[in-house]
Order: C-alpha cells, then sequence, then structure tokens
C-alpha cells in the first residue's frame, strides 16, 4: 500500500516543485493506479518485475503505449523521490519501458491529387507566386522553411538545380524539374514589379517582406479547395508525396534520401512502407488470385 508515502510525494510535487492542480491530478491517478495494481504489496517489497507485470496489465487493459509511457515517467518519478529520502535502496521503474508506439506513416497525396494541386492557372502575382511556390516544393521535395528561405541565388535556371540550406545549416543541391522551373521564370517576371523586388527573398509576401510558413499553410489549404481536393492538405503533405512518388517510379531509396536532406537513411525508409502499401493495393485491385475468397 501506497498510502502516507503517496500523499508526502504529492505534497513534495505541490509544496515544492509548486505544479499546477491539472498535473497533479494527473500525478495523483497514476498513483492510485499503482496503488490498486500493487494490493497490499509493500512499497519496498516492489521490484522491477512487478512494475513489468503492471504494465503489461495496463497494456492489456488497452492503453495505449502514449498512455503508458506517462504513466511509467509518473511512477519513476515517485520512487526516485522515496529513494532520495532513503525509504527504499533502488528505484524498481528504472530499465522499464512502455511498449513501442505504432510509427504513423506521414499522410500523401496520390500522384493526380499532387498534379492537381500544383497545376494553378492563374495570372495574378498571387496566384504565379503560389504556382511557383507549390510547384518547386513537389518538384524538390522541400520542407516549408527552405522553401521561404530560398533566395534569388538559390535556384540556377540554367543548370535546373537550387541550392537549399536544410536541417543543421546543411546545404544540399536538388534537381529542379520543368513544370517548376516554368513557373519559377514566370513567377519572376511578376515579381520585378512588386513592392520589395529588391529584397533577396525569392517568394515575396503582400507587402514585399520574405513569405512567412504561416502564410504559404493557409494558401495551399485554399488553393487544395479550389482544386477540389479532400484532404486536409499542408505543405509538408507535398514533400512526403514527393518522396513517395519518386520512390515507387526509381525505387532509389539512398537518391530520395539526398534530395529529402535526411542525415540518416532510416528516416527516409519511412516511404517504402509507403511504397508497399501502393503496390499491395495494386495487387489486390488486379491480381486474380487476390480477388478469389479461399
Amino acid at each position: 500500500m501506497l498510502g502516507k508515502f503517496a500523499e508526502d510525494y504529492l505534497n513534495h510535487l505541490a509544496y515544492e516543485r509548486r505544479l499546477a492542480a491539472h498535473t497533479l491530478a494527473n500525478y495523483q491517478r497514476d498513483l492510485d493506479v499503482l496503488n490498486d495494481l500493487a494490493g497490499d504489496r509493500a512499497v519496498s517489497a516492489l521490484a522491477q518485475t512487478d512494475i513489468r507485470r503492471f504494465i503489461a496489465q495496463l497494456h492489456g487493459r488497452g492503453l495505449s503505449p502514449k498512455s503508458l509511457a506517462r504513466v511509467l515517467s509518473g511512477w519513476r518519478g515517485f520512487f526516485e523521490h522515496l529513494r532520495r529520502e532513503g525509504l527504499i535502496r533502488a528505484n524498481p521503474a528504472d530499465g522499464v519501458k512502455a511498449p513501442k508506439a505504432e510509427k504513423r506513416l506521414p499522410a500523401t497525396l496520390s500522384p493526380d491529387e499532387a498534379s492537381r494541386l500544383v497545376a494553378i492557372e492563374d495570372s495574378s502575382p498571387a496566384g504565379l507566386r503560389d504556382h511557383a511556390l507549390f510547384e518547386l516544393a513537389y518538384s524538390c521535395g522541400l520542407r516549408v522553411s527552405e522553401l521561404v528561405s530560398l533566395d534569388l541565388t538559390s535556384i540556377d535556371l540554367a543548370s535546373a538545380e537550387v541550392r537549399v540550406i536544410g536541417k543543421g545549416s546543411k546545404t544540399r543541391i536538388v534537381p529542379v524539374g520543368k513544370p517548376a522551373l516554368a513557373a519559377v521564370k514566370a513567377w519572376l517576371a511578376a515579381r520585378s514589379t512588386r513592392k520589395g523586388a529588391e529584397s533577396a527573398a525569392l517568394f515575396l509576401g503582400e507587402r514585399g517582406g520574405r513569405l512567412s510558413p504561416r502564410v504559404v499553410q493557409a494558401r495551399i489549404k485554399q488553393w487544395a479547395i479550389k482544386q477540389g481536393i479532400s484532404a486536409d492538405v499542408h505543405p509538408h503533405m507535398l514533400r512526403h508525396s514527393f518522396a513517395s512518388h519518386v520512390l515507387q517510379s526509381s525505387g532509389d531509396l539512398r537518391a530520395v534520401q539526398e534530395m529529402l536532406g535526411h542525415a540518416s537513411i532510416a528516416s527516409t525508409q519511412v516511404y517504402t512502407h509507403l511504397d508497399f502499401q501502393h503496390l499491395a493495393k495494386v495487387y489486390d485491385a488486379a491480381h486474380p488470385r487476390a480477388k478469389k475468397k479461399v
């Protein structure tokens, strides 16, 4: 039974660490769960094997890996407090890990949806800018932060390449497709007459300053609705779509890694799962044996 041990710990959190009432309620709830699972066992008798068993029981009741990790964190803090106070020899929650959460696959557009989204037909300056933005994002797989950080000198129209400064200030060179090049050229012609034309930034906002990520997010959602795309589109979805579609076409994981600017190929490998999902759908739809019920 936790009894006074739990009460003293909660007082410590409330009066010494001055945690918020909501946070204290979460700790209280986690300790109540631990108390129920421990039953009549003394706190000092609980071992790592008990904590592992308790977590397995909670997992069996349907608690998610994320919830289990939070519970474990609360228990670990409680036992660590008892250890510092000399009430137990070791923290039984140390070394115990929650089950790994399933890695969510990134949302992507289909090739048809991506093409429809970037194929903007609007000759206004804002329309030409957005067309160039989206074409470049999809053509090169750029993060929105990389996209708005581009300068006029970042893109080489002659060699069809863009120099990108990514995470960790690492520079990479990415090829630019013909539709994106054409869209950028059209925007540059319009940009020369816009407020802020003397700025180094490739993409300008309405006031002549560098375009912000928030504006890009808003514009891409507006255009997705106009182009009849029902998905909740965000700029990073074009990056995911780029990676998935290039991988489906080429199968060259290393090349996709380099174009995305991933430090580790493990980050790029998530797109192989998307590729497999695509192939599985094609199989289910087309293979004669897949349609037959056994």
